[in-house]
């Protein structure tokens, strides 16, 4: 058997444009900057996406990012916001004049930290539009895989098939944008999650000020029966829904990531708490940084099963914003 590269991987949660934790995260890992860019003897960062977005120092952070993976320090899976601020900015191929997400105020809303920041840069937005557009979907290791929010093995395969690799190309972009396409269900399901429909047309507000109609679901509960066994976001259901039982379709909408699959690394879904692995085999590793959370890594050593003992995190309530009074 071949030598191993790396001794280990540190994957490392949903950044947000937190810069400052960032670099705090990487120093307690024990990384240090070497021609100016981040580096360890002995271990490579793997970043989860949605390094965009709602945080102070977007620019900085998609700077060190970049520069890691550039210089193979890093690797990175695409993010929802990450693929959210690429369609944005990609015109429509059809010279309309319109662009792949539509310029309203929601998405505007959603995006316009990245935008303030980066549209004063216009040659640096475009460098990182272009390198947002050929970051993989996922990463499959020996031992371990990594995605933004859900591993949906048949659709990957499907993927692999049609692409080749774990990559998009401009047509793929392209036809994302139209639902109900392949491609639109693929980037959906992998960067954004199972989810299901709230009830008899029910809407929630999230605490982020956003009208919901659909909540995030797990993908790796084992026989759910009701609503409160598959709901996995910080903004709880209404007691009424909780405890319905769920239907039929409901179920032909979830997807299971079985106990026996190798360990996974996901982001996206704004945990809260004490860092734990979510099963033996799966770690979500975004706790809400942006949101004065944690900026959380994983230390995976190519254990089968995953341990809370290997996470290490940043404090962003308690150790940054002391820093930036």
């Amino acid at each position: 058997m071949t030598a191993r590269r790396y001794e280990g991987y540190d994957l490392i949660g949903d950044v947000h444009g937190c810069g400052l934790s960032l670099r705090m995260l990487l120093a307690r890992l024990g990384y240090s900057k070497k021609d100016g860019v981040y580096c360890h003897p002995k271990r490579q960062v793997i970043f989860i996406g949605d390094i965009v977005d709602r945080g102070p120092h977007i620019r900085e952070a998609l700077y060190i990012v970049k520069d890691m993976v550039d210089a193979g320090h890093a690797q990175i899976v695409m993010g929802n916001h990450e693929y959210n601020l690429l369609c944005y900015c990609t015109p429509k191929p059809d010279g309309s004049g319109t662009f792949l997400r539509e310029h309203n105020p929601r998405h505007r809303r959603i995006l316009q930290e990245s935008l303030q920041q980066l549209d004063p840069y216009p040659a640096d937005k475009a460098d990182f539009m272009a390198w947002i557009k050929a970051m993989p979907l996922f990463l499959e290791m020996e031992t371990f895989r990594v995605i933004h929010a859900c591993w949906h093995q048949e659709l990957i395969d499907e993927f692999k098939v049609m692409m080749g690799g774990n990559q998009i190309d401009d047509a793929f972009l392209y036809r994302s944008a139209e639902p109900d396409t392949f491609e639109w269900v693929l980037m959906d399901r992998l960067l954004r999650g199972t989810h299901l429909k709230l009830p008899n047309g029910e809407v929630m507000v999230s605490r982020d000020g956003f009208k919901r109609r659909y909540f995030r679901t797990k993908f790796w509960a084992n026989n759910p029966q009701r609503y409160s066994d598959v709901v996995f976001q910080p903004d709880p259901l209404p007691e009424h829904v909780a405890r319905m039982p769920l239907t039929d379709r409901n179920r032909q909408d979830l997807y299971h990531y079985a106990s026996t699959e190798k360990p996974l690394f996901i982001g996206h879904y704004w945990c809260e708490g004490d860092p734990l692995p979510l099963t033996n085999n799966i770690a979500c590793i975004d706790y809400s940084a942006v949101k004065y959370g944690k900026l959380v890594a994983y230390r995976y050593d190519y254990e089968k099963t995953l341990s809370a003992d290997k996470f290490v995190w940043v404090d962003v309530r308690t150790e940054v914003l002391t820093k930036t009074k």
